[in-house]
């Protein structure tokens, strides 16, 4: 099963190489990493998605817990939480096609970022599903190259009973 965790660690260099390292040491996979600062300059915040049963993740936590630079571990696959993930899709776009293309990015509600005379870029976010869907759609019409950013993501707020 898959498992998307939400990190706090101290924006330090060799903050992330000690995290990698913990995974590959062990001979887990890291699927999507994303990293990037907070609101304080001094935090940053990984999301990292990987798999395993439940035995698998208790032990990567504690062992990412363990890090000296490591502030927080959440495992956001058991929580409520808001997971995105952006790609920059390059198709080829004739004439002939260019109309059919842009109904799909409409419908997914992407837009085109770039265009020549053959091709578009298109930008999407959403969840893994969305994206796969797009891609899909998109594959008759001759896909050049894909770029993905790995999934971001964040707990959400518990909304309070009575307002």
């Amino acid at each position: 099963m898959k498992h998307t965790l939400s990190i706090l660690v101290d924006n330090e260099p060799g903050v992330l190489s000690r995290v990698a390292g913990l995974f590959s040491g062990r001979g887990f996979n890291i699927e999507s990493l994303c990293v990037a600062e907070t609101l304080d300059p001094k935090i940053s915040c990984i999301t990292l998605v990987t798999s395993g049963d439940e035995k698998i993740m208790e032990q990567i936590i504690k062992q990412l817990r363990k890090l000296i630079n490591v502030i927080k571990v959440m495992d956001l696959s058991q929580m409520e939480s808001v997971n995105r993930e952006m790609a920059l899709i390059k198709v080829k776009a004739d004439s002939s096609s260019r109309a059919e293309i842009l109904r799909i990015v409409d419908i997914f509600r992407g837009k085109v970022v770039d265009v020549s005379h053959s091709h578009y870029t298109i930008e999407v976010t959403g969840d893994e599903k969305k994206l796969q869907a797009i891609i899909d759609l998109l594959k008759p019409f001759n896909i050049r190259e894909i770029v993905r950013t790995g999934a971001v993501a964040m707990a959400r707020e518990r909304k309070e009973v009575g307002r």
